[in-house]
């Protein structure tokens, strides 16, 4: 029997030494990522935390409850589920579901909710801010007003009047707050000049913010009738009133120049018995009225539906040339006794490389009317109107979109070839086939079954194709005669954008009545697509 030796001894002592430190450095280790972790979850909860409390107190000066509600309670759960242990599932599903709700389901519902309404130029706030804002844009300066003495003061970035009244009591009151007697005031002779809370502007911070301090009127009193005080150099402010009296128990406003008596008939605004009404109005439910109006108004109905045909027009076709110069090009290149057609393939993918707005703008450049590089280069100088003749700037659109679109098909086309088996070809072959008998009766369908779900993506993607309408043609030539903001080349969306966004009145409850129809439009039509594909699946 061995007897173990000093050294035998030694060497153990100083393995099991090591085992324990390495032990050690790994606890150490794994306890400092976990305090990482910890610091990093703690730093992002908070700033979550801030910015759900500034949504809350935001949405309840709004009186907005139901939404505040909704925000603390998501917030709430959030905090719960991440400094607690385990509910690891809920963990990654929470941010998801946050953003679905906020950019899809939101956005879907309040677009569902503005269709609803009259929201628009002049129809974009409540009826209590339309009635301040008619009086104010009616106020003229009484002509014996007394002088107020005034210093501007300013809270958070908000400016108030620091007013004393001429017998001495000192009021402040801001854009939408009436003047409220306050105490404590520092005074200068007899006039207050700073309170606590607030900045007193300068002289030269005057001037600076003269334009914006020159618009505000702070309310004398809740009754709009009282007028308010407004100032022409930020030292003295005037009583201003204004010429349109509202009465509240009539619900009526007296224009006092004219005599005129506009009323409220339920339509978002206060209407004369001639049919003039006094903008602005205010937002009120007005249920299917917009569709109504987008198939039964002449000014509105014709131009929609020329949109829609020429829309459903160009989609299909986009579809159709790009897969079928796609196809045609994946067919060349696969074929074996292709040669070189790695750079090929890189030639026919540069279109697809580029960004399509980009690529919009440069041939809008080259297809100008005068400068264009193929008016002048090409033709010798001719004077073809590309963009801005009706048929003419319809097959651009569509000749620019296929130089955008086959890449695409070509990829996705060569792929589905390459994955069609040999046997099958050499098969039919044998049996006497000739090639379009194979393309038309293997290649084909098999080639289908893997397309086809792209085409029907593809086509309602060009239903939607923004940016080469809007970039290219910006939907013109105009339609002169259309009682919306539209022309010969624009599709549903460029349309809906035109009459939200562009022009000098924007009506967006018409603009999200059709959305809803073309988001019907294209589920309906992608439904009824896919399931006319399964067919293909028994091919497969």
């Amino acid at each position: 029997m061995t007897t173990p030796t000093t050294v035998d001894r030694d060497l153990a002592v100083d393995a099991q030494r090591t085992k324990r430190s390495a032990r050690a450095a790994r606890m150490a280790d794994a306890a400092a990522a976990g305090w990482k972790v910890l610091l990093v979850k703690i730093v992002a909860l908070g700033v979550i935390d801030a910015l759900a409390v500034y949504s809350i107190l935001v949405l309840l000066q709004s009186d907005q409850w139901v939404a505040a509600g909704v925000v603390f309670a998501v917030t709430a759960y959030a905090n719960w589920i991440y400094l607690s242990r385990g509910h690891l599932p809920a963990k990654y599903l929470i941010p998801g579901l946050v953003f679905l709700f906020v950019f899809q389901i939101f956005a879907a519902g309040y677009t569902g909710y503005v269709a609803f309404t009259n929201y628009g130029t002049g129809h974009n706030s409540d009826k209590d801010s339309a009635i301040n804002s008619l009086m104010l844009s009616a106020q003229e300066r009484v002509p014996d007003s007394p002088a107020y003495g005034l210093t501007v003061v300013e809270q958070l970035g908000e400016f108030s009047f620091l007013v004393t009244d001429p017998d001495g009591t000192v009021e402040i009151g801001g854009e939408e707050r009436p003047l409220e007697p306050v105490t404590g005031a520092e005074m200068d002779g007899s006039k207050a000049v700073a309170i606590d809370g607030y900045t007193s502007l300068g002289f030269a911070e005057i001037v600076a913010n003269q334009e914006a301090i020159a618009d505000i009127a702070v309310p004398i009193s809740d009754d709009p009738n009282d007028g308010a005080l407004r100032t022409p150099d930020g030292s003295s402010a005037y009583v201003y009133t204004s010429k349109l009296v509202y009465d509240e128990q009539a619900d009526t406003m007296t224009d006092t120049r004219t005599g005129t008596v506009y009323s409220d008939q339920g339509t978002g605004a206060f209407v004369a018995d001639d049919g003039s009404e006094l903008r602005p109005g205010w937002q009120i439910f007005v249920g299917f009225d917009n569709f109504v109006r987008a198939f039964s108004e002449e000014s509105i109905r014709g131009p929609f539906l020329s949109v829609l045909v020429w829309t459903f027009v160009f989609a299909f076709f986009s579809v159709a040339t790009t897969f079928v110069l796609g196809l045609f090009v994946a067919i060349v290149l696969n074929d074996p006794r292709m040669k070189s057609k790695k750079y090929y393939r890189l030639i026919m993918i540069l279109p697809y490389a580029f960004p399509g707005f980009l690529s919009a703008l440069v041939w809008a450049g080259m297809m100008n009317q005068e400068f264009g590089f193929i008016n002048v280069v090409l033709l010798g100088g001719a004077d073809v109107p590309w963009l801005t003749n009706e048929w003419l700037a319809k097959f651009s659109i569509l000749l620019v979109n296929l130089w955008l679109g086959f890449p695409y098909m070509f990829l996705i086309c060569t792929g589905a070839l390459q994955a069609i088996p040999d046997e099958l070809q050499e098969a039919a072959r044998v049996d006497g086939a000739t090639a379009w008998q194979v393309f038309r009766n293997i290649k084909l369908p098999l080639l289908f079954v893997a397309v086809a779900p792209l085409l029907i993506a593809s086509f309602a993607y060009n239903f939607n194709n923004f940016s080469l309408i809007y970039m290219l043609t910006g939907g013109g030539p105009r339609d002169a005669a259309a009682g919306v903001n539209v022309g010969a080349t624009d599709i549903l969306i460029t349309m809906v954008y035109k009459v939200a966004f562009v022009g000098s009145t924007a009506d967006y409850g018409l603009a999200s009545a059709f959305s809803i129809i073309i988001f019907l439009l294209v589920g309906t039509i992608s439904v009824i697509a896919f399931r006319r594909t399964k067919a293909l699946e028994e091919i497969n």
